[in-house]
């Protein structure tokens, strides 16, 4: 019995580890810099984010100090380049996820105005990929360098998402008067976002170490046995 119960949560084991990454949403965040959760110890004149598609002109980018002040000052695309770690997306496709592996990255660089004291900072973004997927998101990180001040006349910016993205996302702008909230975004386009891989970063290790464990309960004592 014990070496059938042994089988079964190596089966298990097996599953959990053989079924892929919750579907990621086309045009996921694939890296940046600063990395998310890093400490920042030096003054950058931007946050890179590197997407696995290129972001459209109509995609919208912040930056936020620990103060709750906005610091970003517009953003701008870089050239295409070899992700150092290919990234895995799924798209559903005639009722079947299909696995897509993606090499190149397209980079956004989010011009930081200053640093206006030291926390930490949120970097958003907030695109629609060419197949509709909604690509939303945020990075955290930690400053801890030297204050600096705001640029001479520079104001806050106070800018929204465009109407563009807002129509490509199939939400439409509420007018000047009282409208209702927009209705949710179709299920859809409302996709797992990059963030739910992360899940299996740490379930997986937790898994094998409780196998581990219930298998060193269950084995002891038999082999104890055999060796009297």
């Amino acid at each position: 019995m014990r070496r059938s119960v042994v089988m079964v949560l190596v089966g298990v084991l097996a599953g959990a580890i053989a079924v892929p990454s919750p579907a990621l949403a086309h045009g996921t965040l694939a890296a940046s810099t600063p990395a998310q959760g890093s400490t920042v110890t030096e003054r950058l004149e931007a946050v890179s984010m590197t997407f696995t598609e290129k972001p459209a002109a109509y995609a919208y980018f912040t930056v936020t100090a620990p103060t709750g002040v906005r610091v970003d000052g517009g953003w701008s695309h870089g050239e295409p380049a070899k992700l150092a770690e290919p990234v895995r997306e799924y798209q559903l496709k005639d009722g079947q996820w299909e696995p897509l592996l993606y090499t190149t990255g397209f980079p956004v660089s989010v011009k930081v105005s200053h640093w206006p004291a030291p926390g930490t900072y949120v970097a958003t973004y907030y695109n629609v990929a060419s197949d509709g997927d909604k690509v939303k998101g945020e990075l955290r990180f930690i400053y801890e360098g030297a204050v600096s001040p705001a640029p001479p006349g520079w104001q806050a910016p106070t800018d929204q998402p465009k109407p563009e993205l807002l129509a490509a996302e199939g939400v439409a702008r509420p007018s000047a008067a009282a409208a209702p909230a927009p209705s949710s975004p179709p299920a859809a386009v409302a996709q797992a976002q990059p963030e739910d891989a992360s899940v299996w970063v740490w379930l997986v290790p937790v898994l094998l170490i409780v196998a581990a464990a219930l298998c060193t309960l269950l084995l002891v004592p038999q082999l104890r046995r055999r060796s009297r």
